[in-house]
């Protein structure tokens, strides 16, 4: 199969073309306009102090905050190891004991398997707690490894500043809010979170572990996008509530799989697709390359059904993203290739790009109150915001009157004046900074690391968490929890791939 393929008439196409372009005057054009941009970005007196590291992200690892945050969080794995030392040879002898210091040290692995076990759970028999027992589970294998190898801790150091100031910002958020049973509710969400982000930067040790992690979200994508499809193909019903029918007449059903809401399923394409791109590109077999491959092909294939325009938006940015960061000299290439492909658009596609210029759609005015509504209650309350979780803000709004709309408040359509809503400038300082965080460190990771598959995911997360915020800009992604354990879940992968770019490069530049 593989001799078919390599033989084929589009295969030798392709590389004729891709040889011609190698020695063109537009590659020679786009390598010099990258240099000028690199340049531009190291030398620039604005862009520069976006791209450094900053004076708290410096100081994270050597802080108190840190040591005693490290301290706690590893004191269960310390008892853990000095009550293995002290039964060693029971330990040593027992096949369960054995076992269970076995699976901890393939703690990675065991999250791969999980995330798509759970990420394809269909809504209506979807249960938030899974999620926090799933992480649970992983925490006690990684204790397990710790506690047999001595070697394992939890790495608070890598996670940074803003992620910790975030978690603060969301107990802070449960203190002070208006309504503290519903912001409980929500606080163990924002848990999961936290025990995602810890327990996979802590848990990834490889490249061939980070390849795990994206293979599950790729099988993610597959699964979810093949049931998507099908959907579409047995007559899915056209929800008039998701869009505005006299500027869509022609627009079919929105696809919306798993999940409760097409722009839901759209928010987890956004962020799954980018890995889903790199496993094809460090995929070694042509088995898996071919596997990432279909992957990808029915995840964009889905992501077009879904018909959001946000999320259409949020994966060409994370594109460009992608290709700049893997390969920026292909990002005329890719220009040029989106431009020939706007003839092949279906006509239902083009005309919904349309409506986002288009002032008299519902779906686009219907935002300008919801955005008002999380403003005025910022103005309100800016310093604690009105607490955790959508049910609080919701609660202030209609407390003070804020909404004046025919379709009720559920959240604000931002990401960013909804986490400022709800918990106060602290809340936004620290998610802001935790994004930023994650795609500058990403980037440097990337930009300094030599080729291979931790440069390629690294990468790929970038993108993805620079799509998502995009995105973010017309859409609240955590309405629902599990797109908000998968947004962290990215973030994770980004920092751990980070790490294992900076290690990598330590190993080359240690004296022989």
């Amino acid at each position: 199969m593989t001799l078919l393929i390599k033989e084929s008439y589009l295969c030798h196409l392709l590389s004729l073309l891709l040889a011609a372009y190698q020695h063109s005057a537009l590659h020679r054009l786009a390598v010099r306009l990258g240099a000028w941009c690199s340049r531009q970005i190291e030398e620039s007196a604005i862009l520069r102090p976006l791209c450094r590291e900053g004076a708290a992200a410096r100081s994270w690892p050597d802080s108190q905050a840190c040591k005693l945050f490290s301290r706690l969080v590893n004191l269960p794995g310390r008892l853990l190891r000095k009550f293995y030392l002290l039964l060693e040879g029971t330990f040593e002898t027992s096949f369960f004991a054995q076992l269970a210091f076995r699976l901890g040290d393939e703690t990675a692995v065991a999250e791969g398997w999980l995330i798509l076990l759970l990420w394809i759970i269909p809504y209506e028999y979807w249960n938030n707690a899974y999620t926090l027992m799933a992480f649970l589970l992983l925490l006690l294998l990684l204790h397990a490894g710790a506690m047999g190898r001595g070697d394992r801790r939890l790495d608070v150091e890598a996670i940074g500043f803003f992620p910790a100031l975030f978690f603060g910002a969301v107990v802070l958020g449960v203190v002070f809010s208006l309504t503290r049973n519903a912001s409980t509710r929500f606080l163990v969400y924002h848990i999961s979170a936290a025990l995602c982000v810890l327990v996979t930067v802590s848990a990834l040790r490889s490249a061939e572990e980070l390849k795990r992690l994206a293979a599950g979200a790729s099988g993610c994508v597959a699964v979810s996008s093949l049931y998507a499809i099908f959907q579409r193909l047995s007559g899915l019903e056209v929800n008039e509530s998701y869009v505005d029918m006299d500027l869509n007449a022609d627009m079919p059903s929105r696809v919306l799989s798993f999940f409760d809401n097409p722009n839901t399923f759209a928010e987890v394409l956004i962020l799954l697709l980018p890995l889903t791109l790199a496993l094809i590109l460090c995929s070694k077999h042509f088995i898996s390359k071919l596997a990432a491959s279909a992957a990808f092909v029915l995840g964009a294939a889905a992501l077009g059904m879904t018909y959001c325009r946000a999320a259409w938006i949020g994966i060409a940015c994370a594109m460009v993203v992608m290709i700049f960061l893997w390969k920026p000299k292909l990002l005329p290439l890719f220009f040029a290739l989106c431009l020939l492909a706007v003839p092949f658009l279906p006509g239902s596609i083009w005309n919904r790009i349309l409506t986002i210029f288009d002032a008299s759609d519902s779906s686009t005015n219907s935002r300008f109150p919801l955005f008002k509504a999380g403003l005025e209650v910022i103005t309100r309350r800016p310093l604690s915001g009105a607490g955790l979780g959508t049910a609080a803000v919701q609660r202030y709004v209609k407390l003070l009157n804020f909404y004046h709309a025919r379709t009720p408040f559920v959240h604000s359509h931002n990401i960013y004046i909804q986490v400022w809503a709800e918990m106060g400038v602290l809340g936004f300082v620290g998610f802001v900074g935790s994004a930023l965080w994650g795609v500058k460190r990403a980037a440097y990771a990337v930009r300094h690391c030599a080729g291979g598959a931790a440069r390629t995911i690294t990468a790929a997360a970038c993108a993805a968490l620079c799509g998502a915020l995009v995105c973010g800009l017309a859409d609240y992604l955590w309405n629902y929890p599990r797109v908000m354990c998968i947004f962290w879940f990215v973030f994770a992968v980004a920092l751990g791939g980070a790490k294992l770019c900076a290690e990598s490069l330590n190993e080359r530049e240690r004296p022989v």
